[in-house]
């Protein structure tokens, strides 16, 4: 039961410091350097092979990007996906519920601090493109770029809030993050473009934010009109702020009723 003799901390100052409290833990598992470090540049390095071997123009920055919101999509997905589960096996998960705080800001701190960090993987890819294959970082809308890349953060961040408040009563949530991985970067066309698949997967990736996120970014950077892409991502932010604010609110109550908050 929430103590009724003390005020609540300011949401923004809970979203804060959970934030940062989040980015130093996070920083020092190796498993999340390998996500965000490491494996983009293990992926953007086979598709720079691949797109550079077919010749057009533009190609290696276009798999550049994509290969850096990839791995902030994994860090992420793992992110939110381990953060319920991280909290039940330390025993805190129970104390961040029944603190003061409301718990939705608890997560959107963390939530946040797991696609903040993934944005090493864009600059590590764009940087490991220009110094091994020689890739203009010329960008077409700097002021744009600079938008765009916030904004997909926080898509990304809103998106793993949503994530993480249906994962409060599902016991293998990290089974359920691997197995959202991969089809999320197909349909979103982060490498692959979304024309090569069939044509019902193009909608699965409309309401996801690395959809337009990365549309915004790349028209940013490689020519086109990214406000419509960027707009949409903030709209995105947005509802998923309000689903995950509702969820969290359910999935609360179910797992007090159920007495499965702390099941492992």
């Amino acid at each position: 039961m929430r103590s009724q003799g003390r005020a609540e901390v300011p949401a923004h100052r809970v979203i804060l410091a959970n934030w940062l409290f989040s980015m130093k833990s996070l920083t020092k598992s190796s498993f999340f350097v390998l996500v965000t470090v490491l494996q983009p540049l293990i992926f953007s390095t086979i598709a720079f092979f691949m797109f550079k071997s077919g010749g057009r123009p533009g190609s290696l920055l276009y798999a550049a990007l994509g290969a850096g919101l990839m791995g902030i999509w994994s860090s992420t997905l793992f992110g939110s996906g381990g953060l319920i589960q991280w909290e039940r096996f330390q025993g805190t998960l129970e104390l961040l519920i029944a603190s003061p705080s409301q718990f939705m800001w608890i997560l959107v701190g963390s939530t946040l601090a797991t696609s903040t960090l993934g944005l090493y993987s864009v600059a590590g890819t764009l940087l490991w493109g220009a110094v091994a294959f020689d890739i203009p970082l010329e960008l077409a809308h700097p002021a744009l770029f600079v938008l765009a890349l916030p904004a997909t953060v926080i898509g990304l961040g809103t998106l793993g809030l949503v994530l993480a408040s249906t994962f409060v009563l599902y016991r293998h949530a990290n089974a359920l993050s691997n197995l959202l991985e991969y089809p999320v970067w197909l349909v979103t066309g982060l490498l692959v473009p979304v024309s090569l698949l069939p044509g019902w997967a193009a909608p699965l990736g409309w309401i996801l934010s690395p959809t337009w996120g990365i549309k915004a970014i790349r028209y940013s950077a490689l020519g086109g009109n990214p406000v419509p892409a960027l707009l949409a991502t903030v709209g995105l932010s947005v509802a998923y702020l309000v689903i995950g604010t509702r969820f969290i609110a359910y999935f609360e109550r179910r797992a007090r009723e159920d007495a499965t908050l702390a099941l492992t």
